[in-house]
Parts: C-alpha cells; sequence; structure tokens
C-alpha cells in the first residue's frame, strides 16, 4: 500500500470535513488509496508488450473486435467514465494479433487519469504500431459521470469519439466497410 496516498487521502477527507472516526470510516482512506492505485495502474504501463506473438493468416479482410467495455478517470475530475470501445483494423500481410489482447490494450489505456478524445487515439495508435496495421478504424462511447453528477445532470447523455487511420481514411469503400463492421450507419 502506498503511504504517502494514504496520508494524503486521510488529509483530504479532513479537510473536507469527513468524520474518520465514524463507524465504517476508519479505513476508507486505505481503500480509496488502494482503489485508486489499481484504477491508474496503465500510467506507467506499456501496450506493446500486450500484443505477444502475431499470427499470420490467408484472410485478407478486416477484423472487428466490438464493445470492449472499459472504465476510466476522468482527468478534470476525477469521476468515472465507461462505456464500449469498438476496434476495426486492416492486418498487415495477414498478421493478426489474439483477441484477448485488445481487451488488455484497452484496460491499460483507461486505467489512467484520461480524457475520452486522448483514450480514443491512444488506442488507434496502439493497433496502428503494435500490429503496424494497414487501417485502423476506433470508435469509443461513453457516459461521462462529471456531466451526470454535476452542473447540468445531463443523465443517459452519451459521447461519442472516433479515429481513423491508415487505409479507411484513404480509401472510402474500406472506411465504409469498417464503419459498418463497427455497427455504425456509413453516413456517420
Amino acid at each position: 500500500m502506498n503511504k504517502k496516498a494514504v496520508q494524503a487521502m486521510q488529509e483530504f477527507l479532513e479537510a473536507l470535513g469527513v468524520d474518520l472516526k465514524a463507524a465504517g470510516m476508519e479505513k476508507t482512506p486505505e481503500r480509496v488509496a488502494g482503489m485508486y492505485e489499481y484504477l491508474f495502474n496503465g500510467i506507467n504501463a506499456g501496450t506493446n508488450e500486450v500484443w505477444g506473438e502475431l499470427f499470420k493468416v490467408e484472410n485478407e479482410g478486416i477484423v472487428a473486435v466490438r464493445d470492449i467495455p472499459f472504465y476510466s478517470m476522468c482527468e478534470h475530475h476525477l469521476v468515472p467514465f465507461f462505456g464500449r470501445v469498438s476496434i476495426a483494423y486492416k492486418p498487415h500481410e495477414g498478421f493478426i494479433a489474439g483477441f484477448s489482447k485488445f481487451t488488455r490494450m484497452v484496460e491499460i489505456i483507461s486505467h489512467r487519469p484520461q480524457l475520452q478524445e486522448r483514450m480514443t487515439e491512444e488506442v488507434a495508435t496502439a493497433v496502428e504500431q503494435g500490429l503496424k496495421a494497414d487501417g485502423v478504424l476506433v470508435i469509443v462511447e461513453a457516459q461521462q459521470l462529471c456531466m451526470t453528477m454535476r452542473g447540468d445532470m445531463a443523465h443517459g447523455t452519451k459521447t461519442i469519439t472516433s479515429s481513423c487511420r491508415g487505409l479507411f481514411k484513404d480509401d472510402s469503400q474500406s472506411y465504409h466497410q469498417a464503419w459498418s463492421m463497427l455497427g455504425r450507419d456509413n453516413n456517420e
């Protein structure tokens, strides 16, 4: 356990007037520090080693991995945002990665103080560089609790961000096929 984080959380809660001697609150600084240690375990972790061995296949088509669940912490207010990441990529010379590698990569990137827009770009970069993919399309759909817990309290509002790279950016037919595979209308 990070003693500095525990101490800081104790001081923070006390500064807000929270009674840490009340029943059930005695261990709250330790629990919160441990939780944030887990939520931010992607800060110093890279994604390159996630991919492991790539596999050669004869299929020349696009590969899609849809609806990878994630949660992250908004760097502006340190409250959660959560949703799903969908990825389409065109393998370079037929080299693909195991599907579980995508969920691990998304977990690493989302376990940092984040902005949804940056996270979308970081996922696209990880796929593009890690797989040397000829094309990448990433769509992130999320609910931002900073929008629903404060301010306008826009309950149910979702934000959608995308990043398009390589072949999908340059070739309209491939672009539309990738969007379609990710369950999106070709006109979006």
